[in-house]
Parts: C-alpha cells; structure tokens; sequence
C-alpha cells in the first residue's frame, strides 16, 4: 500500500495506482480530456498535470504511479493558468461551429472551456482542411474537430482487435484516419460505433437521420411505427436527469405516439420470437447434428461483419436466425399489417436502437426485406432519439406511462435481457431446457453468464446433459472462444463448447456505440442491473410462454423454423474482404 497526500488530504492506495485514481478515491477533481476510464493513458493531452511539493516538476496525474511520501498540490494558481494555455493551444486549431456541431452541449472539450473562461483565441488559429468521411452510413468521421487524444484508436485496436482507425503523418500534420488512408467504408471497420461513444468531441459522430424520421411523421401516406430495443429504456434517462439504469418502458411508448407514431411496438417481442427460432435451432443440432455445433448467436450485427471478414470458416455454426429488431420489422410489415388491413407498403418502420452498427444491418443482404418491402426503413440511436425528444420539447419526466401496441409489444423478461452480455444466451438456455426436457428450469436466473468478465464460461446441466456455453462481449475477447473451436476441429476433437453468444460492444447493447455518452463499467452495470430488475418483475419470464408469441405462431407462422418461419425470419451470410478495394 502507498501513503501519500493530494490536496493535503491523505490517501492509501494500492501499489501502481496513478494520481488521478487515488484523487478520485477522495474525492479530488483533476480535470482530463485525453483520459478514459475504459482504457489506459495516453497522456496526450497534458490537462491532468500536478505538482509535488518541493518540487518544480509538473507531472501528468493519468499515467504517474503515486510513490509513498508524496504531497500532490493538484490545485494553485500556476496549475490553472497552464491547464488553460493547454487548452488555449488545443482551441487553436479546432473550429468554432458548436452552434452546428453534434455534441454542442454535450462535448468534453466545450464543457472545459466553459469552466476555464475561455471568451477569446488567444493564439492565431491554424486550421486545416481536411476531408470528412460519412462513407459508411452509421458513422461520420469529421478529422477537423479531432484532439488527438487517441480514445477512438484505442478502443477500435485494442478492446475491439479491429484497427479500423490510426494516426497518419507526424507532429503538426498528425491527423486521425481510416487506416491506410481509405475511405472507412473500405476499411476493417464493423460500425460498432465504439469510436463514437469514446470520442470527447464531434471528431465521430452516428450518422444523423433525424430529420428522415420528422419527414416521415409529416407525410399523410405513410403509416408511421416505431420499435425500442431493451437497452433503450435503461439508457434513455441519462439524458433527462434520471439515475442510470433507470427502466422507462412506458414513458417511451407514451412519448413515441406523442411524437406521432401511429403504432408503438417492443424490440423485446422480436426477442422473444428470436429466441423461439434459435432455441429450436439448438436443440435440432445438439440432438441430430452435433458435428454442426456450436450454434453462435447473431443478433449483432457488428459481430456478424466482424465473423464475416475474419472467421468465415464459422459460418456454419451461425445462427440463421435475424436479429430481433429485424424480425419485429418484417412481421410489422406482414402479420400486424394483414391483422389491421394496413397496406404494408404504407409502413414506415423506425427502429431505435442503442447500437450504431444496425444502421448498416438494415442495409446488408436482400433477406433484410423478406416481405418485398425493408423490414426496417430506418435505424435512430438512442442519442437521436434523446434530440428528437428535446425538439418536441415534451416533458419527459411529467409524461404518464402508455402501454404498447399488444400484438407486437408484449414480452417476456427474457426477452428484456437481450440487452445485457449473457442475456441472450440466459434466455436461449430458458428456452433450449423447456424444448429438450418438456419441462420448466426451477432457477430461472442463471448467474453463470452474467457480469462483466470479458470471457464467461458456464455447464448448465438439463437433465444429466452437460451443454456448455461460452459468452464473449468487446470483439478483441471473441479471438480466443473462436480459436478454441478451431484448434478443436483441426484436431477432430469434440468442440469445447456447444453454444457461443457474442456481443460486439463491451457489456452488450447497455454499452452500444449508440448509447448516451460517458460509459463506464459503472454505467454498464447500473444499465443491466434496471434490465435484470425488468426481468424479475414480469409474470411470464420465458420466451416459450410468451401468449402473443404462440398465438403468432398458431396463426401466422406454423412453427419455429417452419418454411414460412425461415423465409421470414432468417437470412445467409457470407465471407467478405476485410479491405472492400
């Protein structure tokens, strides 16, 4: 342990911890910019900087180990004044737009300029004109309003192993670009949208489609509807006020026929049919076709690019299945269309999401419109949403609960925790168990693939057959699941494994690329823990029990994985080129 003072406040930390995290233990505020608290320092920016008593140095408190004895000042005088100079030369060769910005009230470096006073340039300003890249669709990479502080770059190499994103040219030129200095849409990148929600200004950004939606509502031919996905409801408060993981279901149904949409639905119902067609699909190949296993589940679409580009040996073991907003799309556009005689080239559908890469699934393959019609038109974040919201200036929190449209929006808490790494697959074992024992699991909740830890590993038994489940979130931990399986069937071994979930973003879709700003594992945590708390207070918390889901079937598709089912709610994959020149 380390005896030292910030502030002439006295701290006990572990060996090897910086200065701004033993500052944070005792509540001193040091300001950062370059520092996140998901990844290691750059020490890039130089705004953390300290001092230590009887000494001329400044040191950056980010990336300095604290040593015993020390006696940190992190606040006087000549600290502020060279914060402020850093952050002077940094405005110096960044634009002036906030007006028209996306992250205007919402950016880092804005916000520290405010709190430092910063009414003028006090250096002469030395911009550079550089091109913007909106190539991909789902993400706008703007070089311009980049800092440098290399947040983008090391969660896009290091946390997600894409190395979609790198620094290009030296000192003064140094400018952030797709790596070899393509076009993003040629590069690895799989628009997890990771970047985006790293990024302290509006360097990168979701690509905004807003005003697609308002037009939509304004056009007297089209029938408007809208879906939420789970992690939406335990994100959305953030940006009105609400503690984290704050679950706002109703408000959001409420809120969506506000704003015009003629039918509100649940992407959790979309879970639940997913989880119909997948269970189905896992028991057949555990029971028939073993040398077919593991079945990986699809429902993320970066993680579908991602297997795609770099494991197309895998295909086979993917799931066929769409992902839930996808099927609620399609059977908008088919079931809830013929049940209310609605012509569905008439429907608009509007999924809101918090992920950034299902601006791109709705795009991939002609099976994203099974219907002849797409099944979905367009994809929001939950970002977007949260403007779209601010635009109506309508009161969210004074906004009475509503319930949704009952045919596609009643759900299962199973359904609800595909929002949450292991959410999918603890809804797949509820399920898999029922179809293989005719029986109900007597402990629904199952702990084993819940929590945070990159790589969980669980043996759920159903009824003497040990299946054994591997779950992965963050792309740069699926490597070694997948190399597992791989290094199993070159040596004509059983697969360590029989099913595999994999989420994209770190914590699943409660951490997506397009959830409110600032995510931490802290965030991550209380946003699941509103999902679980959803999950415990439903009545009917298996997808097989889901009445509407049955009567879907009964009345419309047959059953899961029927002919019907699958020219509907499935599609193929396919290798593609990590580089598309």
């Amino acid at each position: 342990m380390i005896k030292a003072k910030i502030s002439g406040i006295e701290v006990n930390v572990k060996e090897g911890t910086t200065i701004l995290e033993a500052a944070k233990t005792v509540h001193v505020g040091i300001p950062t910019l370059c520092k996140h608290a998901d990844l290691p320092p750059t020490a890039g920016c130089g705004i953390c900087v300290v001092k230590i008593k009887g000494s001329h140095k400044m040191l950056r408190a980010c990336c300095t180990p604290i040593e015993n004895g020390m006696d940190i000042i992190s606040q006087d005088p000549e600290l502020i004044e060279v914060r402020r100079t850093i952050l002077e030369l940094i405005l110096s060769n960044h634009p002036n737009d906030c007006l028209k910005c996306g992250r205007n009230n919402n950016c880092e470096l804005q916000t520290l300029a405010a709190d430092f006073g910063i009414r003028e340039d006090s250096f002469e300003k030395l911009l550079r004109n550089l091109p913007e890249d909106r190539s991909t669709k789902t993400i706008e990479l703007i070089p311009q309003k980049c800092i440098l502080c290399g947040r983008c770059i090391n969660v896009c190499q290091q946390i997600q192993d894409v190395w979609a994103l790198s620094f290009l040219e030296r000192g003064f030129y140094t400018r952030i670009s797709a790596t070899g200095d393509i076009e993003l849409a040629e590069s690895p990148c799989i628009k997890c949208g990771q970047c985006s929600a790293h990024c302290p200004t509006g360097a990168i950004f979701e690509y905004d489609q807003t005003q697609k939606v308002w037009d939509a509502l304004m056009d007297p031919d089209k029938f408007c509807v809208a879906q939420i996905a789970p992690a939406v409801r335990v994100g959305i408060g953030e940006e009105f006020g609400y503690p984290p993981g704050t679950k706002l279901t109703h408000k959001l149904y409420a809120l969506l026929k506000r704003i015009g949409f003629s039918g509100v639905f649940d992407t959790s119902f979309g879970a639940d049919v997913t989880i119909m067609e997948e269970a189905t699909e896992f028991k057949r190949k555990f029971e028939k076709e073993k040398n077919k296993l593991p079945l990986i589940t699809s429902c993320c679409p970066a993680w579908v690019d991602y297997m795609e580009k770099y494991y197309p040996d895998m295909i086979e073991h993917f799931s066929s299945c769409k992902s839930p907003h996808q099927i609620l799309g399609v059977l908008s556009k088919t079931y809830y269309a013929e049940k209310h005689n609605i012509d569905p080239s008439k429907i608009f559908m509007v999924s809101i999401m918090p992920c950034t890469s299902k601006k791109y699934e709705i795009t991939r393959s002609s099976e994203m419109a099974s219907s002849g019609y797409p099944d979905i038109d367009i994809v929001l974040t939950t970002r977007e949403l949260a403007r779209m919201i601010k635009q109506a200036d309508i009161r969210f929190k004074h906004l009475p609960g509503e319930d949704p449209d009952h045919i596609l929006g009643d759900y299962t808490g199973a359904g609800v925790i595909f929002g949450a790494t292991g959410g999918v697959m603890e809804a797949a074992l509820r399920t898999s168990y029922k179809l293989m024992t005719g029986e109900n699991l007597k402990e629904l909740e199952i702990k084993k693939v819940r929590g945070l830890k990159g790589i969980k590993e669980a043996s759920i038994d159903i009824k003497g057959i040990q299946i054994k489940a591997a779950i992965a979130h963050g792309m740069g931990n699926v490597g070694a699941v997948l190399e597992k399986v791989r290094e199993a069937k070159k040596e004509g071994k059983e697969t360590p494994y029989h099913f595999i979930e994999v989420m994209a973003c770190p914590g699943g879709c409660v951490g997506g690329g397009g959830q409110p700003y600032g995510v931490n594992n802290e965030l991550r945590q209380k946003r699941a823990a509103g999902l679980y708390s959803d999950d415990r207070q439903h009545k009917i918390r298996c997808s097989h029990e889901n009445p509407f889901v049955n009567e879907l079937y009964k009345k419309f598709l047959g059953k899961p994985l029927s002919e019907k089912a699958h020219k509907l709610l499935h599609n193929k994959y396919k290798k593609r080129p990590v580089y598309k020149r």
